[in-house]
């Protein structure tokens, strides 16, 4: 064995599940693609899957250009819900919610239209994006209240903080 090898560790269950563990309040589900005789067609929200917002307010379409990051962000009370539908983006989670049974951890998601699924966040996480193809990606993002122009839901930090334990 050559020095400093490290061993992989279980990532999913024998059925294709994710074995990890979602920070607090943050879903996540898988939505099968409906092959039809001319197509491809996924649905993209219903109310009972109990992913997202109860009434969507909001809702935007976003192209990253190859390796583009967009981090750090984060809301106090606005939720995020992320749909893929071009590419692959990586998605980093950090919880410094203070009464969170998580907080202090941090989530790495793959997205994919290939594996389509929407990953919703909660108010207080921060999260930022990856878009780790070379060519363009996209996702939609709608949220549980519209956009305040003169008073944005917005914290930023730079992507290279000190604060968050992460590096993209």
């Amino acid at each position: 064995m050559l020095k400093n090898a490290k061993k992989d560790q279980q990532t999913v269950t024998r059925d294709g599940k994710p074995t990890r563990t979602l920070l607090q309040g943050v879903t996540q589900k898988e939505i099968p693609n409906i092959i039809t005789r001319n197509g491809i067609t996924t649905e993209l929200y219903r109310p009972e899957w109990a992913v997202g917002p109860d009434q969507i307010r909001h809702m935007i379409h976003v192209n990253l250009r190859g390796g583009a990051i967009s981090a750090w962000h984060m809301h106090e009370q606005q939720m995020d819900t992320f749909f893929v539908i071009n590419g692959s983006i990586k998605l980093v989670l950090y919880d410094d919610r203070p009464d969170s049974s998580t907080r202090g951890e941090l989530n790495v998601l793959y997205l994919s239209r290939m594996r389509p699924t929407l990953t919703t966040i909660p108010p207080g996480i921060w999260h930022g994006l990856q878009n780790i193809d070379s060519s363009e990606s996209s996702f939609i993002n709608y949220f549980d209240r519209p956009y305040n122009y003169a008073d944005p839901d917005e914290w930023r930090l730079p992507f290279d903080t000190d604060n968050i334990p992460y590096r993209f």
